[in-house]
């Protein structure tokens, strides 16, 4: 039986107002999806609960046929998560946290080695491999957390704005990492502000406002979609942004 990469039903989460609200959402194995939305839109807690960092209050998901639920430890073990804000442990090395990761995902030893050679040389960092995380930059320690994340080969990558604090050169690193990854089979998610990411990158957008999804297609899908009384193609930045304001009219006249 073929599964998709994610399948989200119901999904809900409630702080002190709703953050997810009912989500439904599909995502197929080896695509390139972006999940964009406004801040507070949900996006972020989305993730969270597909990465198994926090408690849904009802719905359920499935990746690649493991329940998160039932089965938390099957869905962790084909999953990386790459937060924004990079979490990584100072004292070590890049090479020296890449054997750490590697050694709590019981990925073998001379598995782990080429495997970590090869990512620390495809993201710039090998002339760094045996120096302490501690004096890193933002960007570089971004690139550590990456590293991390691909060192037990995951089949889902889930990245919350994955190019904050990098430079040119190194986002373009980490772009074509990306894609060469969805080239080889496996299924991404990000979330970005950069719409010009999204529209270049993805194979399917979707838009999430109010903890709920307002939209979903191919770029082409959602232009083709949005441009009713409209002249010329639109940008995926004029697409946002009108999709956004019509859900929020929307909500707002179902609260008066």
């Amino acid at each position: 039986m073929t599964h998709s990469a994610l399948s989200i039903r119901n999904l809900s989460k409630t702080y002190t107002r709703p953050a997810v609200s009912d989500l439904n959402l599909e995502i197929k194995a080896g695509e390139f999806y972006a999940l964009l939305g406004p801040n507070g839109a949900g996006k972020t807690t989305t993730l969270k609960m597909v990465a198994g960092l926090l408690q849904a209050d009802k719905g359920d998901i499935h990746i690649f046929g493991h329940n998160a639920k039932t089965d938390p430890l099957g869905a962790k073990q084909i999953t990386a998560w790459v937060p924004d804000e990079p979490m990584i442990y100072d004292r070590l090395t890049p090479l020296e946290y890449l054997e750490f990761v590697a050694g709590l995902w019981e990925v073998p030893g001379d598995l782990a080695a080429k495997r970590a050679e090869e990512i620390l040389d495809t993201l710039g960092l090998e002339p760094h491999a045996h120096e302490r995380c501690e004096g890193f930059s933002k960007g570089m320690r971004q690139k550590v957390a990456l590293a991390g994340a691909l060192i037990h080969d995951p089949k889902l990558i889930i990245l919350d704005e994955p190019l904050t604090g990098l430079d040119a050169g190194s986002a373009r690193m980490v772009k074509d990492v990306l894609l060469k990854r969805v080239d080889d089979g496996c299924t991404v998610i990000l979330t970005t502000h950069i719409l010009e990411v999204a529209e270049r990158m993805a194979q399917r957008i979707g838009v999430i406002a109010e903890g709920r999804l307002v939209c979903e297609g191919t770029l082409a899908e959602l232009r083709a979609a949005n441009t009713t009384g409209k002249s010329g193609e639109q940008s995926l930045e004029e697409i946002f942004l009108d999709v956004v304001d019509r859900s929020k009219e929307q909500n707002q006249e179902v609260a008066a």
